[in-house]
């Protein structure tokens, strides 16, 4: 092979992975760039904070007190946002959610435990009497639906509710 991908013409060395799954950096190279992923204050998370704050809601941002911590919460409707990864939290059928082909077996334990992670977080939360939503990280793309569906967890404004 001469070192350019068939689909798309783009040279081997500048992606993370060779077309037959294996990595082609090292692994401390690989593990740093792990590290960089952020959990807080991602793009799909800022879309959701940026739409409830214009459709008029006030949040706290990731209550460590509440399981899951989750990344908006609405204390005075006891409503709570989760903005999950769909890499990382495995949004079922979603072109994001790929699996590695090395390392699977590390990999598919850790998606496993982050799901279990996620359920407990939902079961916990409403039998606290907190309603949660989830919004994946390919649902914030379009602006329009995401305000829509804020708006229809988390109700209708009240004047009142404005000013405080």
């Amino acid at each position: 092979m001469d070192g350019i991908g068939a689909a798309d013409g783009l040279p081997l060395a500048g992606r993370p992975w060779h077309s037959d799954g294996m990595d082609i950096v090292d692994k401390a190279r690989r593990s740093a760039m792990m590290a960089g992923i952020r959990g807080k204050d991602t793009k799909p998370e800022m879309r959701v904070r940026q739409a409830a704050h214009a459709l008029g809601f006030r949040f706290r941002l990731h209550r460590r007190d509440l399981p899951g911590s989750p990344d908006l919460v609405f204390p005075s409707l006891r409503k709570v946002i989760f903005v999950h990864g769909c890499y990382w939290h495995r949004h079922a059928g979603c072109r994001y959610a790929t699996t590695p082909k090395s390392n699977a077996d590390f990999w598919q334990e850790k998606f496993v435990k982050n799901q279990d992670r996620d359920r407990r977080a939902l079961t916990d939360l409403v039998a606290a009497g907190w309603d949660p939503l989830v919004i994946w990280e390919c649902e914030t793309s379009d602006a329009k639906v995401l305000s829509a569906r804020i708006a229809s967890h988390l109700g209708p404004r009240e004047e009142n509710d404005l000013q405080g």
